[in-house]
């Protein structure tokens, strides 16, 4: 490997399902560019939200840590900004920083901590989810407009940046951090994009695939699952379909051109973030940096497009968790991969400073998997030890109600535990909130569609993943709730 420290662009898109993209064998869209990465590089097959939001997974990122440590743990709780973050560490190693897009962590300091981004020579943030036209932006500048499309601004702006860099000759290595809002709700195309995915539109070959789950009842789940408010069907709004529905439909026509709607915006909006990761490309081998620069596009968790009926996120399944990845850097990572080592998005700190050579600070609780990208064919694993702890936290919100829980998936199968935030225990008479248990096993049952978690069959099964999901719960500090059932072993 070259000893001249890569640069890195990083570029984290919101709600970017991975079966929306051509790499991950997507049947509902293409997207040329971030494919090209993956070929030039790697793309990872397991990596996992740890806490399937938008803020939460965005501060995992950043910290290296879970939830519970980092203290971003919903919607509602900005992040301490004072904490050390991947990017404070490569500040300190010489790197120049830098952050432009969706914070969505908080911003000021109206309670006494301070939530904006920290350890960055420069930064620019959206407000809050930010807009689509015309966006707020905030910086150590004050707040301003910029007139134009997102996507494309966020782009714009990390590009002036980098390219600032070259009047002062400094030769620093450098990190940008290109953060975009789409594609979250509400969907809004740019003009470029808008109908490019309607029925007669060019990017699709008439209706949009249904997935196979979309009439899924959800009789095979908990009550939980089946009591949340994110059904194509039943819960989009005027705001997201942006048209009325059409008379005289039956209720089975409206649920399928609901869904037609949703997804030719959501996917017009994925089509604009494609071009824009083509343009970073384009641009850094027009610089002659693409050799030199690790060059990432992500997303910080996976989404529902009307898989079992849903659209949103939360859920520990696996189109909520999975999320995709892809990398390039021709200097040090051979092309073509395919890595389906189980990671999270609390690895990700860890294995872009071991990238750069930077020391991993200690409380970062993720491990790099650098090494399995430099020298795959030297890679050590063991398919049947590895797995994750999960968690949700953000019981029975507003929006979606869905309940809080935790979780242990591994390559073969998914335990979930619905602890409703501690609520139903013994002797309540709310059904609403009581606790469940749910287990999928991924290989006979790849759609999640058969809970097995009461099944003899599985017992031995559901014990032993129990016991793993407590032992990484107490390994990790995040103790489980006092009344909840924890196996004597681990205690």
């Amino acid at each position: 490997m070259s000893a001249r420290r890569p640069n890195i662009v990083f570029m984290l898109s919101d709600d970017h399902a991975a079966h929306a993209i051509g790499t991950y064998g997507s049947v509902v869209n293409r997207t040329p560019h971030i494919d090209a990465i993956a070929a030039a590089g790697v793309r990872l097959d397991n990596l996992f939200a740890t806490n399937s939001l938008c803020a939460p997974s965005r501060a995992s990122i950043l910290t290296g840590t879970y939830s519970h440590v980092n203290g971003v743990t919903t919607l509602d709780t900005p992040i301490d900004s004072a904490q050390p973050t991947f990017v404070t560490a490569l500040r300190e190693a010489g790197y120049r920083t830098a952050f432009v897009g969706k914070w969505h962590l908080g911003q000021g300091s109206t309670d006494g901590v301070d939530h904006d981004p920290h350890g960055f020579d420069r930064w620019d943030a959206l407000i809050d989810q930010g807009e689509y036209h015309d966006p707020r932006f905030l910086s150590p500048d004050g707040l301003r407009v910029e007139e134009g499309y997102a996507t494309d601004l966020i782009t714009d702006l990390a590009i002036d940046w980098v390219e600032s860099l070259d009047a002062s000759a400094s030769g620093d290595p450098w990190c940008v951090l290109v953060w975009h809002k789409a594609p979250h709700r509400p969907w809004e195309p740019d003009a470029a994009h808008a109908g490019l995915y309607a029925v007669d539109g060019p990017g699709a070959d008439g209706a949009i695939p249904v997935p196979a789950t979309f009439t899924d009842d959800l009789a095979g789940r908990s009550d939980t699952a089946r009591r949340a408010a994110m059904r194509v069907a039943d819960h989009l709004t005027a705001e997201d379909l942006k048209q009325p529905v059409p008379q005289g439909l039956s209720a089975d026509e409206e649920a399928l051109w609901k869904y037609q709607r949703y997804m030719e915006d959501y996917l017009a909006c994925v089509a604009s973030i494609d071009d824009n990761v083509g343009r970073v490309t384009d641009w850094l081998r027009e610089r002659g940096d693409l050799d030199d620069t690790i060059v990432i596009y992500s997303s910080d968790q996976g989404f529902f497009l009307g898989d079992h009926g849903w659209f949103d996120k939360r859920f520990m399944y696996e189109e909520s968790i999975r999320m995709p990845f892809v990398l390039s850097y021709p200097r040090g990572v051979p092309a073509g991969q395919a890595l389906d080592r189980i990671v999270t998005n609390v690895d990700l700190a860890a294995t872009l400073l071991d990238a750069a050579g930077v020391v991993v600070p200690e409380r970062m609780q993720g491990r790099s998997f650098w090494g399995d990208l430099t020298d795959p064919a030297g890679a050590q694993r063991d398919r049947e030890t590895e797995g994750f702890y999960y968690r949700y936290w953000m019981h029975d919100d507003g929006s979606h109600q869905v309940g809080a829980h935790y979780g242990y998936r591994t390559h073969r199968h998914t335990l979930i535990f619905f602890y409703n935030d501690g609520l139903g225990l013994p002797g309540c008479s709310d059904r609403r909130f009581a606790q469940e248990w749910e287990l999928y096993d991924l290989e006979a049952d790849p759609d999640e569609l058969v809970n097995v978690a009461d099944d003899p069959a599985y017992a031995a099964v559901r014990a032993d993943l129990e016991a793993r999901m407590w032992l990484a719960q107490k390994a990790l500090g995040d103790e489980p709730h006092p009344d909840q059932p924890v196996p004597h072993l681990v205690r």
